[in-house]
């Protein structure tokens, strides 16, 4: 793999055709200053960086890991994600989700329909951030030191900042190609990027890039986990070598060539699509594997201050409970706006009460009807939920981590516990199960004069993604013993200390299957797992299994008013809830871990939920109605009649739950995947727009609209 792409002559798509560029396609400089007296001193040199990922926070936060693209289709479209809004009402998101119901919707797919054509979509604003990046590698190559530089054995300032701009450039990269496919390429300054170069070439050159500048970068430090590391780095080889190894769906008019500009052949899933377009895998994945699996091991080597915690260090106060060492990285999260959690790589940092936009709260968090402003917590929108199917057949009941991923409940904003139902819509007022790894009711100091501004940093990379990269990578590589090693490490977390890898990975069929879904447990509700089943071939075999218990669920709820799965959860028609007053009864309002052997506590089970503790010293007013969580009974297991008079008699409702599923079957489970074979090569990506095509002389592909 070399530095260069030397095959854009094969790559390019009617490049020839437009002399101009936009400005969101070419490079910024930094002023007229000059490289000598930018990078003469770290205090000019660090501002210069600390612009680039000023860039990239708007980008994180606006468009690729927060709302935009991410919000449109990561977080939703797979086995266990789903948007909450009927599917006739949000057609820009449901069509995508749905891979654009084969070619049935590709050509009406209107490309400016979710996206903005110009410089501030995801496209224009990842260019600029690859600008800003290419400026500064730019201006270092052109150092009279640069080369003495790139000789050291240790790594020093320059290196390291260095090794950050060319980190955020292959981030960048990474990203459009996830959501676009094949883009323009260009690592200079000041060069226009125009036509479309293959996306295997790009994904060589940038592994070459970040291979290069490893060595002379510093492990990640615990004051520093909001900048690129020599650990992150190694994670991010190790991403993008899985990515590049795995099964994508490619144009076909365009000659696919590596790094080297050597023609590639691929081993194919399925039927061609629209144009051509096929779904598969480089014929020389197992390098790229290999790739994957020796950084991936060098970020744990590596791992500096990013700790895997294996025990939950968290005492017991207020009566409240803890003992989950997975629910304390998603704690950390909201206890210290200044700090970082111990497991993090890398986190893109909120200020909270900051002006922008913080966005996982609200997005992608667990729901709330209040206000956007003056609210307890402020209004939460919750685009991201649950697949009920998976949130009962799938996640284990003592698995730690499915509390902590799902929520049944929500707030209504005004300091009060509420349950969401399965009718369409957002916030807490509808949508189904939500995500529950992001709340405003856990932050030590809540923000709440306006939405969207909690500060509650997004957690990008963690130690947990090397484990299981590196035992996907060791598994499909045929080396089980790392791979089952450690699967172990993660597994065993989850389960207290005994996860019984081997009868789990006899229930997967595979080793490798058995990673994958275990990375599903593990990132639910963060927006993962569509683009992890797509590049791993799995999409067509997990759609079919969801689809499939999907329609068994609701099939046994209309005859029988109740659903039992396989792992022993029932699923009934109506469940019963009452409010009650949690802090008189144990000390606290905000639930964490639910204590063994309480689980028929209709307050502490399902665990972290309830409301923040002093709501009242925020101004909530509760004028002597101190009743603020839900108490549940009936959500998971089987009861009689004689049970519910006995519930009734102690004050509880009756509550619609399964029976909507029912009625709303159409939206549940003819509109999951609606339309999609599982043969044709599935069209997940998401069109470049007008402006776009014509500044950067090329055309859509796939069977997209070209205006």
């Amino acid at each position: 793999m070399k530095n260069k792409i030397f095959a854009f002559a094969l790559c390019a798509v009617g490049a020839s055709a437009i002399t101009s560029c936009d400005d969101f396609l070419t490079t910024d400089s930094y002023s007229e200053a000059t490289a000598e007296f930018v990078f003469s001193n770290m205090t000019t040199a660090r501002a210069a960086m600390d612009g680039a990922y000023s860039e990239w926070h708007g980008a994180v936060s606006s468009h690729v890991f927060g709302d935009g693209l991410f919000y449109a289709l990561d977080i939703a479209g797979s086995d266990i994600m789903r948007h909450p809004e009927g599917f006739n009402s949000q057609p820009a998101r449901h069509i995508p989700e749905c891979f654009y119901v084969n070619e049935e919707k590709l050509k009406e797919y209107d490309p400016v329909t979710y996206g903005k054509d110009g410089s501030s979509s995801a496209y224009g604003v990842l260019y600029s951030v690859i600008g800003k990046a290419n400026a500064i590698t730019s201006a270092i190559e052109s150092m009279n030191g640069y080369n003495d530089m790139m000789a050291q054995t240790e790594p020093s300032n320059l290196s390291q900042l260095y090794g950050e701009a060319v980190a955020m450039r292959a981030t960048a990269y990474r990203e459009l190609i996830k959501y676009f496919g094949d883009v323009p390429f260009q690592t200079v300054m000041g060069e226009p990027a125009k036509g479309l170069a293959c996306r295997d070439s790009i994904y060589d050159v940038l592994i070459a890039d970040l291979e290069r500048v490893e060595p002379l970068m510093n492990p990640v430090s615990a004051a520093n986990k909001n900048y690129f590391s020599q650990t992150y780095v190694d994670g991010l080889i190790g991403r993008m070598a899985l990515e590049a190894g795995g099964y994508q769906t490619r144009r076909g008019d365009i000659n696919y060539v590596d790094g080297d500009g050597k023609a590639l052949t691929f081993e194919t899933l399925g039927t061609p699509n629209v144009g051509n377009s096929t779904y598969g895998r480089r014929s020389d994945w197992k390098e790229l594997y290999a790739i994957a699996k020796e950084y991936f091991q060098k970020a744990i080597d590596h791992k500096g201050a990013a700790t895997f915690v294996t025990v939950d260090p968290r005492a017991a106060e207020n009566g409240r409970t803890y003992g989950n060492p997975y629910q304390y990285f998603f704690h950390q999260l909201h206890v210290d706006d200044a700090g970082y959690a111990d497991e993090s790589i890398y986190e893109e940092p909120f200020q909270q009460g900051a002006s922008g936009n913080d966005p996982r709260p609200y997005s992608l968090g667990r729901p709330s009807g209040g206000g956007s402003s003056n609210a307890y917590p402020c209004k939460s929108y919750g685009q991201g939920r649950i697949n009920p199917a998976f949130y009962y057949g799938k996640f284990d009941p003592k698995d730690l981590r499915r509390d902590v991923c799902c929520a049944v409940t929500g707030s209504d904003g005004k300091g009060y516990e509420q349950l969401i139902p399965f009718t369409m819509g957002s916030t807490v007022k509808g949508g189904g199960i939500a995500c529950n790894k992001f709340d405003e009711n856990r932050q030590k100091t809540v923000w709440t004069k306006n939405q969207r501004r909690s500060g509650v940093n997004a957690p990008y990379m963690r130690m947990s993604e090397m484990y299981l990269g590196l035992a996907e990578a060791a598994a499909a590589l045929g080396d089980d013993a790392t791979a089952k090693a450690n699967l172990k490490i993660i597994r065993d977390r989850a389960f207290g200390g005994d996860g019984n890898v081997d009868a789990f990975i006899a229930s997967e069929g595979s080793l490798l299957k058995a990673v994958i879904d275990e990375r599903g447990f593990e990132f639910a509700g963060e927006g993962d797992r569509r683009w992890t089943l797509i590049r791993t071939g799995l999409l067509p075999e997990k759609v079919q299994e969801i689809k499939a218990l999907t329609k068994e669920m609701i099939d046994g709820l209309e005859a029988n008013g109740s659903y039992t799965f396989a792992n022993g959860n029932v699923i009934s028609s109506k469940i019963y809830i009452k409010k009650v007053d949690a802090k008189a009864t144990y000390g606290h309002r905000l639930t964490a871990q639910c204590p063994a052997g309480s689980e028929s506590d209709p307050v502490l089970y399902p665990s972290w939920r309830g409301q923040n503790d002093d709501w009242e010293s925020y101004g909530a007013n509760y004028g002597g109605n101190t009743a603020t969580n839900v108490a549940i009974k009936g959500l998971f297991t089987a009861y009689t009649a004689t049970d519910v008079a006995a519930w009734e008699a102690d004050g509880y409702a009756a509550q619609a739950w399964g029976e909507s599923l029912v009625s709303l079957k159409s939206e549940y489970y003819d509109c999951l995947f609606n339309g999609y074979d599982y043969v044709k090569a599935p069209i997940y990506l998401f069109p470049f727009t007008p402006n776009t095509m014509a500044t950067g002389g090329f055309t859509n592909g796939y069977g997209f609209k070209q205006e």
